[in-house]
């Protein structure tokens, strides 16, 4: 049996927030992910177009103003690209309350989703396999997908490194955020490889032995 090949991560930074949005490829195949939309995505769609990619999705890792800023700019320059999220948030898209954008006065509404996620799928991209988890309590559709072959997790605002993700918005659920990361993204293997929404990437290991919020 063939191994699977080792997907690409470019990382691009965006936003007043200082997003972390990833554009997934595999050598070899012009299909990529792209893996939430900040604020002023030209740098996001400049790359994608600079590889040669063709993206076949744009997954949310949650549905918050700084993650979606940029789809409706992303949908344009790419049309027909699907919207994947979380079944727990699918009304968010369109309503400013929920995504928090109403609250900082930039009011972001974005059409989709097309495909709604409950965790537990497996997603296929250019002959590499993840597994979609469901994280909540930062936000209830918080999703982390991993790439086992190559112990890799994007985890969106769950966990970072050396801190969590917010849970005092009025849709968060502490005990969940807790849970989420001790019970679920702490099982991965202590090498596996976390690229955050916000700041730099750690590891699991890492996490496990000094985050000061969720100790194992």
């Amino acid at each position: 049996m063939q191994p699977e090949p080792a997907p690409t991560i470019e990382i691009v930074t965006l936003g007043p927030w200082e997003t972390n949005c990833h554009i997934v490829s595999v050598p070899g195949s012009d299909e990529c992910w792209i893996v939430d939309a900040g604020f002023d995505p030209a740098p996001l769609i400049d790359a994608v177009r600079r590889r040669g990619l063709r993206p076949t999705a744009l997954l949310l890792t949650h549905a918050h103003l700084d993650h979606i800023g940029g789809v409706g700019e992303v949908l344009r320059a790419f049309p027909g690209t699907p919207i994947w999220l979380h079944a727990a948030e699918t009304r968010w898209l369109n309503d400013p309350e929920l995504n928090l954008s109403a609250a900082v006065g930039m009011p972001v509404t974005t059409p989709g989703p097309d495909r709604t996620l409950e965790g537990g799928e497996e997603l296929t991209l250019a002959g590499t396999t993840w597994r979609v988890l469901h994280t909540p309590g930062h936000s209830p559709g918080g999703i982390t997908l991993v790439h086992d072959a190559s112990n890799t997790a994007i985890v969106g605002d769950t966990l970072f490194a050396g801190s969590v993700g917010r849970s005092d918005f009025p849709t968060s659920d502490p005990d969940a955020l807790v849970r989420s990361i001790r019970d679920t993204l702490y099982a991965l293997p202590d090498d596996t490889r976390v690229l955050p929404g916000h700041g730099p990437a750690t590891t699991i290991g890492r996490e496990k032995r000094s985050n000061p919020f969720v100790r194992a």
